[in-house]
């Protein structure tokens, strides 16, 4: 195993763009799990799953489903225009989202989606990271949409991180995984 992580999101209680960001409430709580890097066809591929689980409360802020995802993940470092201070990857990914359980009057979940990611780390402490994710939502007949994401972040030390993301949806209005507007603060530890 390469890493377990835990998410426990905190989204405030109004779903506005303005929100309440000093009145959070629990959303639906995620574990993730990633296996090291394997090579398929000399390619380098990292295998992972999520669970999640409808904790959020109230429970308009979640899903309402218990949800299983699988997926994959590569890695290509972009050197022909990267810098010594500068190391520019492309990451694609692809993953499964389906509900296996959970409340019966909400809606099930079942999309492909895939993320398309140009990173560029400087200094080993900054990043800046541009993402395209493109969505089929299989339980509307196949309807796409997308989100466009941008995140900035830091290391700090003790293995600290802190990242903001910007992010809004390109198109497909009511499609699984996409969003209309979204800020998110982030900070993690690695252990």
């Amino acid at each position: 195993m390469a890493l377990w992580r835990l998410d426990l999101p905190f989204p405030d209680e109004k779903d506005t763009f303005s929100g309440s960001p000093f009145d959070p409430r629990l959303g639906d709580i995620k574990l993730r799990a990633r296996l090291r890097p394997m090579d398929v066809s000399g390619v380098p591929v990292s295998f992972f799953s999520e669970l999640t689980f409808p904790t959020a409360d109230p429970d308009t802020l979640g899903q309402g489903k218990y949800q299983v995802m699988a997926g994959a993940e590569t890695f290509h470092p972009l050197d022909s225009i990267s810098s010594d201070d500068h190391k520019l990857s492309f990451s694609p990914q692809i993953q499964q989202v389906v509900s296996v359980a959970g409340d019966q009057d909400r809606k099930d979940i079942n999309y492909t989606k895939f993320e398309l990611a140009l990173r560029d780390v400087w200094r080993k402490a900054y990043s800046l990271k541009i993402t395209a994710k493109p969505v089929i939502d299989w339980v509307q007949d196949g309807k796409t949409g997308a989100v466009a994401e941008l995140e900035g972040g830091v290391t700090l030390q003790h293995g600290w991180r802190v990242l903001l993301m910007l992010g809004g949806r390109l198109w497909g209005e009511g499609v699984a995984s996409t969003y209309g507007t979204r800020v998110e603060l982030t900070a993690g530890k690695n252990f």
